[in-house]
Formats: structure tokens, C-alpha cells, sequence
């Protein structure tokens, strides 16, 4: 008698089984196809546990933005606040430097005790330009975000980004500065972070593509504009990075996601007042 055949059968997807597959959802580990796989910052999904009631929605964030027009509560938050403190700025030049004294990002003021201007300083901008482009960076890769991972989430990335990037500036800097470009750019590294590690999918190339070209232009900026706070981007984007390395690997829940994010921004303040 001959022997038997040991090769292993891959597979296949529970949506679809005439598919094999290798891939499987990190959720719950059905098999799933490249049809059905849903890429994400936090995970592999199967289309049930993406939708699943009581979680966050894990899509991409092309089809995240055409489902719903409406953004959800923090990035309205965020972008509402920081239209409303530069149109006032904007409308009365003495009002505008009374907030740039008072909560710009001062590092003498920090290292004296203000460290509360490690956070307000990202509700301030400098220019038409300035907001223009940190608000569409915002409305164009917080929706998905949040969306994805939750709310509470959402808001621990965005301050601990924000607080990084500060930190980041304050140990370079001895001048003022303004923007929420540290935390935008940790929404940058989060999508990064998510590209690189679905690198293997159509959507994650593709996805990995976009976000390099835009980290490209803006890491030769700074060449070209002295005055951009380098600094503050390289210190946020570090930030959304680890954030969603670690949600990657024990992020599964909101609870969690929550922990580590909020965790890394009690770290970047205890740096950015101790040291």
C-alpha cells in the first residue's frame, strides 16, 4: 500500500468556500479571504466581528467616510474647538495675543510649572494655512480612527500625541510655538503603523503608499520652512506608532485600547514636567 498523502488542505473562507485561504480574523480566527478581510490599526477582521454591536466599526477609512457624513463626537470636538479659538483670535488682534500669552507653548513657562501649555498649545495656530491644513489632516484621518477603535480611545492617542510632540519641542526649543500638528501627526503614525502591518493586502499598500508620500513632503518641509516645529511632528508621530503597535497586540477591547493610550500620555506628561 502506498503511502498517504500528508499534504495539509488549507482552509477555507466561511463566507466563501470555494476560496483558500491562510489569512484568519484576529478577533475570533474564522478564516477569511482577502475579500472579506476588513484591514485596521488594531487587527485582521472577518466582516461579522467589524460590525459587531457594541464595538467599533473596523473599515477602511474610505468607506468609514462614505457611510457617514457626520463626524463622531471627539473629532467634532477637536476641530470645532480649534476653528472657534482662531476665529476669535482672528477677529480681535488683542484678544489673539492674549491667548498666544497665555497658552502657547512657552518651554521656560513649562519647566517653571505650566505644563498645562504642553495641551493647550494644540488648540492654537498661527495662520490661515496653519489650521487650514492641520484641520483637514484632522477631518481626513480622525473620523476612520475613532470610528475603528472607539471614542475614549481616540482621545487618549490624540492628547498623548499631542503631549509627545510638546515634550519633544520643549527639550529642543527655547521659543514659543502653536499647532496641533504633533497630534495630527500621530494619526499619521497610527494609519502607518496600521498600513505597514496589512503591507500584504491591496488595501494596506495602498494605504501605506498614500501616507508615506504625505510624511515625505512634510519631513522635507522643514528644509524649506525653517520655522516648522519638526520636533513636534517627529514626537507625535512616535507616539501614534507605539500607541498602535501595543493596541495591535492587546488592544482587542475599548477598555484596552483606552489604557494604553491614556497610559503613554500620563507618561509624556510625567517627562514633559519632571525633566
Amino acid at each position: 500500500m502506498g503511502a498517504m498523502d500528508q499534504t495539509p488542505t488549507a482552509p477555507t473562507c466561511y463566507r466563501h468556500t470555494d476560496r483558500s485561504t491562510y489569512l484568519s480574523c484576529s478577533d475570533c480566527g474564522k478564516p477569511i479571504c482577502a475579500d472579506c478581510s476588513i484591514d485596521s490599526p488594531v487587527g485582521q477582521k472577518c466582516p461579522d466581528c467589524a460590525n459587531q454591536r457594541g464595538k467599533a466599526k473596523i473599515i477602511t477609512g474610505s468607506q468609514l467616510r462614505a457611510r457617514s457624513t457626520s463626524l463622531p463626537p471627539v473629532t467634532m470636538f477637536l476641530m470645532t474647538s480649534s476653528i472657534i479659538v482662531y476665529v476669535l483670535g482672528a477677529l480681535s488682534p488683542e484678544l489673539n495675543n492674549r491667548i498666544f500669552e497665555n497658552f502657547a507653548l512657552w518651554p521656560q513657562q513649562v519647566e517653571q510649572g505650566d505644563w498645562w501649555l504642553l495641551v493647550t498649545t494644540a488648540f492654537l495656530h498661527s495662520g490661515l494655512f496653519h489650521i487650514m491644513f492641520n484641520m483637514w489632516a484632522l477631518y481626513v484621518l480622525g473620523p476612520g480612527i475613532e470610528r475603528q477603535v472607539g471614542s475614549l480611545p481616540f482621545a487618549g492617542l490624540y492628547l498623548a500625541a499631542a503631549l509627545l510632540g510638546s515634550v519633544a519641542f520643549v527639550a529642543t526649543n527655547s521659543g514659543p510655538a502653536v499647532g496641533a500638528s504633533g497630534a495630527v501627526f500621530g494619526l499619521f503614525g497610527t494609519w502607518l503603523a496600521g498600513a505597514w502591518k496589512h503591507r500584504h493586502t491591496a488595501a494596506g499598500r495602498a494605504n501605506l503608499q498614500s501616507i508615506g508620500i504625505i510624511l515625505g513632503i512634510n519631513l522635507l518641509i522643514p528644509f524649506v520652512e525653517p520655522r516648522i516645529a519638526w520636533e513636534a511632528h517627529l514626537g507625535g508621530l512616535v507616539a501614534g506608532v507605539l500607541i498602535t503597535l501595543a493596541w495591535q497586540q492587546v488592544g482587542k477591547t475599548e477598555r484596552n485600547r483606552s489604557i494604553i493610550a491614556f497610559g503613554v500620555a500620563a507618561v509624556a506628561l510625567a517627562v514633559g514636567i519632571l525633566v
